[in-house]
């Protein structure tokens, strides 16, 4: 178990987030694990890095799951965030409509497999821009 921060420690939020992606991939050998509720924990693992970036640029957020808004009071704040890393946002829909039952389709292997991948870039990206400004 990681060391915990304080709140207001962009790491703390990191540690957060690499737990969340951690329980997506794990879980993913279960057999009775929905792949929605596998995906919920990779789009909070971007919802969490990104608001670890927003602590360590010194900006208020709210406590939303709308990856789009988040992102953009990022770029607000002057960071430029590259294309690849901002297509996390489609990971939204996760935080909220799929993981009820609802009249959406199941998410399929390659939606979860896409929805590791995008969540895994952008923590590393957001570790790569916490961790180097920490030195």
């Amino acid at each position: 178990m990681p060391e915990r921060k304080p709140p207001y420690d962009p790491e703390e939020w990191l540690n957060r987030a690499r737990s969340n992606l951690k329980r997506a991939k794990a879980d993913a050998r279960l057999k009775d694990v929905y792949l929605e509720d596998l995906c919920f924990d990779a789009q909070q693992a971007v919802e969490k890095a990104i608001k670890a970036l927003l602590i360590h640029r010194s900006v208020e957020f709210p406590y939303v799951h709308d990856l789009a808004r988040l992102l953009t009071l990022l770029e607000e704040s002057g960071l430029d965030i590259p294309e690849n890393v901002k297509y996390a946002e489609t990971l939204t829909p996760f935080a909220v409509m799929t993981r009820y039952p609802t009249v959406f389709e199941p998410v399929t292997e390659s939606q979860y497999e896409e929805a590791i991948e995008l969540a895994e870039n952008f923590l590393l990206w957001a570790e790569t821009i916490i961790l180097k400004d920490k030195r």
